[in-house]
């Protein structure tokens, strides 16, 4: 599966996904701009702060979505994640990093640019890592964990808001 441009948005899934209180905004990457798109069924969708994969995603995706999960409303902390995977706080690499070690991916954490090396190139079926010198960010099912998207120095959280990929290397999991 591929996360790629729908012109249209059934309109039994919309509903579906808006009164399940999923946010369901815009249309997955393409072009120089990443995207979500709901593909009911397929993505991984975004209630109350948190994400949720679908039933019959790989058991590797469960896996990293509840990574992801641990790290909501930890706060932004540069150089977070990286001498300790445990720790107070995360920057962008570090909450990377954590998602890939818990889920078995990764055995230490990598910086940004370290990331621009990591698993095989281009976007993966379920997961693309997303990472150039100084910034990364990865998405899971089309949910895009990221850190600073609230503002200048927030922590890792799930969202559905666009971004401009331009000068990023998209990365996969071997197999994802």
């Amino acid at each position: 599966m591929r996360f790629l441009p729908l012109c249209f948005l059934g309109a039994l899934a919309l509903a579906t996904c808006l009164l399940s209180g999923c946010s369901a905004s815009a249309v997955a990457w393409g072009g120089k701009t990443y995207r979500y798109q709901l593909d009911y069924g397929q993505s991984v969708i975004l209630r109350n702060g948190y994400a949720a994969a679908p039933r019959h995603a790989p058991a590797a995706v469960h896996r990293i979505v509840a990574a992801g999960n641990r790290l909501q409303g930890r706060p932004y902390k540069y150089g977070g994640g990286h001498a300790r995977v445990e720790d107070s706080g995360y920057d962008c690499s570090g909450s990377v990093s954590y998602v890939l070690i818990k889920s078995g991916y990764l055995k230490s954490p990598m910086s940004s640019k370290g990331l621009r090396r990591y698993g095989s190139r281009g976007s993966g079926d379920w997961i693309t890592i997303y990472a150039r010198d100084g910034h990364a960010f990865m998405t899971v099912g089309g949910l895009r964990l990221d850190t600073g998207y609230r503002g200048s120095g927030s922590g890792p959280a799930w969202t559905t808001r666009p971004r401009p990929i331009s000068g990023y290397s998209l990365r996969h999991p071997a197999g994802l």
